[in-house]
């Protein structure tokens, strides 16, 4: 399917089972998908969350989603892969991001998710303003776990 969106950065939810099921037609070589959803949570470093609100970059957002999506293709035999990000204003368990990827064997789709899900989180221009109980609002700084994990595939090799 040459029309397919790889990259989608949105406000609207998304169903799991229909994304999977678009990232597949056409692929009768798959032997594996692994789907990541990732969720809002109602607490973060020991503080309640009522909401979640995330903010990009037009344009550059997409770019970045698709290059770190093209790079997990050259290191790992992907037959597809799939990034959708929103953004706007969610509540605790609102999906935020699934990144489900497609190859013939599922050591290789396991990779190359980890590795998706790891860059999106540093390199993505995303920006996180959580709002508290008191309606107090306050920015998300990155995490150092998350230039960690980052960290790792740069001495790996798919």
């Amino acid at each position: 399917m040459t029309d397919f969106p790889f990259i989608k950065v949105q406000t609207a939810d998304f169903d799991l089972t229909t994304e999977v099921k678009a990232l597949r037609e056409g692929h009768k070589d798959i032997g594996a998908v692994v789907a990541f959803v990732g969720t809002v949570r109602d607490i973060n470093e020991g503080e309640d969350i009522c909401a979640l609100e995330l903010e990009h970059y037009p344009g550059m957002t997409e770019k970045a989603l698709e290059s770190i999506r093209l790079q997990a293709h050259q290191r790992w035999p992907l037959q597809s892969s799939l990034v959708i990000h929103r953004i706007g204003k969610m509540q605790p368990c609102d999906q935020i991001v699934l990144v489900a990827v497609a190859s013939r064997h599922r050591e290789a789709a396991f990779e190359a998710a980890n590795f998706i899900m790891d860059y999106l989180k540093t390199n993505a221009p995303f920006w996180k303003k959580e709002t508290l109980p008191d309606g107090a609002e306050k920015w998300v700084d990155a995490r150092v776990s998350d230039k960690e994990a980052e960290a790792k595939w740069l001495s790996k090799t798919g």
